[in-house]
């Protein structure tokens, strides 16, 4: 390596390329650098952060028919930021894979009690709902692969769309008289799919939030999704609003990325929270240790994200549902 491209040293020469210049200053003068440099200013922006806390309790539900654009890590992360921030909140796992009960560290046994039970059985969302070991002020009420058989068992029961609506409208009686202070959010991750699961959810919930990934036909299906939405207002909860996208699985290197970027917040400007989640290893590893990106790597770039997401969401009003939207 020629010698004016080594870092200097105590004895670089005078008049030299690098004299005067600190390691710290050359080292941060490349790409990874200035991404370290920018990761250590948001940590400490958001060093101790509180949130704001809603008036009353904001009720989202996490819906994508998509498969693999970040549901669940989104839900969950996103509820731990919350949490975090000195928010209280509520999981609710409405997908049979459990994927999000996992991620938040929650144990179930043979005998334990699941969102199956409030479901179809009547059991108390208070009864099931377990705190999250990792994160204070987290809970999640639990679903496990039983929730799968649901979607048929659902079919012959009457009120079926309101099941899980009237069940939070109770755990806000049982939260009350047991002394507790209100749940300031609540967030229902649902299946991939527009089944009674979801439509459950999408009757119970008073936001929508959308992940959408950044990736080729990154809103394909997402005029289904807002139709779905809005003949869901006009007909079964007219409260429900479709507030909130965020962009997932962000990779800054390519192109590509940031064109499915611009392309939404062409499309959706009021709605698209930042920063984008950038697509991180961090990220994917937390589920297999139980936690989420917050606690297992609350240095990581990934968790950053989440956070300053989160702060976002706490700071924004619902707004207006979007009419007639076609994309596909």
């Amino acid at each position: 390596m020629p010698s004016d491209q080594m870092a200097p040293s105590g004895g670089a020469r005078a008049g030299g390329r690098h004299a005067n210049v600190s390691r710290e200053t050359w080292v941060s003068d490349t790409p990874v650098g200035d991404e370290v440099a920018r990761d250590a200013r948001r940590r400490a922006k958001l060093q101790g952060v509180a949130f704001d806390r809603p008036a009353r309790t904001r009720i989202v539900t996490v819906a994508n028919q998509k498969g693999g654009v970040g549901k669940t890590t989104t839900a969950v992360n996103l509820a731990a930021a919350l949490a975090i921030g000195g928010c209280r909140v509520l999981v609710v796992d409405c997908d049979p894979q459990g994927n999000a009960s996992t991620a938040l560290g929650i144990e179930l046994r043979p005998d334990s009690a699941t969102v199956y039970d409030v479901l179809l059985d009547g059991r108390a969302m208070i009864e099931v709902m377990a705190a999250c070991p990792e994160v204070d002020g987290l809970w999640c009420v639990p679903a496990t692969i039983d929730l799968s058989g649901a979607e048929i068992e659902l079919v012959a029961m009457a009120g079926r769309e309101h099941l899980l609506d009237r069940a939070l409208e109770q755990l806000r009686v049982d939260w009350h008289l047991r002394g507790e202070r209100q749940l300031d959010y609540i967030l229902i991750d649902c299946p991939p799919s527009l089944g009674l699961l979801t439509l459950n959810a999408f009757v119970a919930g008073r936001e929508v939030l959308i992940p959408i990934q950044c990736e080729y036909y990154a809103l394909e299906g997402l005029s289904q999704l807002i139709q779905t939405v809005n003949l869901i207002r006009d007909s079964l909860n007219p409260e429900l609003q479709l507030s909130t996208i965020l962009l997932t699985m962000f990779d800054q290197r390519t192109k590509l990325a940031h064109d499915v970027v611009n392309e939404v917040r062409q499309h959706f400007p009021a709605q698209v929270l930042d920063p984008p989640i950038p697509r991180s290893v961090r990220v994917s590893e937390a589920p297999g240790y139980g936690q989420t990106v917050l606690t297992y790597d609350p240095s990581s770039s990934g968790a950053l994200a989440y956070l300053e997401a989160a702060k976002e969401l706490t700071k924004r009003t619902v707004h207006q549902p979007f009419e007639g939207a076609s994309h596909g």
